[in-house]
């Protein structure tokens, strides 16, 4: 019986977000106003009283779900993970819970990302797309025949759970997969409101920025393996990590494959860390007996 803590990405923020641990909790505050400092501007402020459009912004986003989850692990008394992971975002949080990142450092490496992320968006044009009810096989292999066929960029993107794949690419290479992955008898295939395309080759100008900050970043190591979202294995070289951490900007999000993992390597608790329950749905549908349970 392991245990292992898992942590949410991009997504799973709302308006009021850590407002009580701030105000509840002394350790908790002084993170938040050492965050606001690094940051240069009062995120705190965003988190509390923002509107769903301030967080949406992926300069606001990344660092704000990050530090709910860091700060909301911080206040788990005599914490003792066998295992960490995080979704896509959230694997920036497993890090610090491991102890192979520090919390300012790996804040600064969130802020880095979010900024790339934005620039890449805005270079190339793209979006994503969630398919549900098709085979993950079908989904690569209509991938794999589009890129063939016309060019245009789309990769699976988001591994979730058995029956649920997010995509991403361009917007015409999108388009196109809708189409055809409802042909082929998806439930459902519809475009995400979201900026660009997360986890694809078009993501490669901001992993780039990333992998030189990264590179310069010290990077411990840790006191329990880390399950990475692009391996879907157990990591504990601090090199290795590091390699994986830039691939994941354009390489898949393979959770399914990762919760397996952990699950074969003796998991049998879950506690997901941070804003929402999204990933104790997932854990769930991906094993369903599974423990699941939240700190927020």
């Amino acid at each position: 019986m392991k245990h292992a803590y898992i942590f949410p990405g991009q997504g799973s923020q709302f308006s009021g977000m850590g407002k009580s641990l701030y105000e509840n909790n002394n350790s908790a505050k002084v993170l938040f106003e050492r965050a606001n400092e690094i940051l240069g501007f009062r995120i705190s402020d965003l988190l509390f009283a923002g509107t769903d459009e301030d967080l949406k912004q992926t300069s606001v986003t990344q660092p704000a779900v990050f530090l709910h989850s860091v700060i909301a692990y911080s206040t788990i008394p005599d914490a003792k993970p066998d295992m960490v992971a995080g979704h896509s975002l959230g694997e920036f949080s497993a890090l610090v819970a491991n102890k192979t990142l520090e919390f300012e450092d790996a804040l600064k490496l969130v802020s880095i990302r979010a900024s790339a992320m934005q620039k890449a968006c805005e270079i190339n044009p793209s979006t994503m797309a969630a398919v549900l009810a098709l085979d993950d096989a079908k989904v690569e292999a209509i991938c794999k025949d589009i890129m063939e066929d016309t060019g245009e960029i789309v990769v699976p993107a988001n591994f979730n759970c058995p029956g649920q794949l997010v995509i991403s690419g361009s917007k015409k290479g999108i388009e196109i997969a809708i189409e055809k992955m409802k042909a082929a008898g998806a439930k459902r295939a519809l475009v995400l409101p979201v900026g660009g395309a997360f986890h694809s080759p078009l993501m490669k100008p901001a992993k780039e920025e990333l992998a030189a900050a990264i590179e310069a970043t010290k990077f411990s190591e840790p006191i329990c393996p880390v399950y990475q979202n692009v391996v879907a294995i157990a990591i504990t070289n601090p090199e290795e990590i590091k390699t994986n951490l830039i691939n994941q900007l354009t390489g898949a999000v393979r959770w399914t494959q990762l919760v397996q993992a952990m699950v074969a390597d003796g998991a049998t608790h879950f506690t997901e860390v941070g804003p929402g329950k999204v990933l104790q749905g997932l854990v769930n549908k991906i094993f369903k007996d599974a423990v699941v349970s939240g700190v927020s």
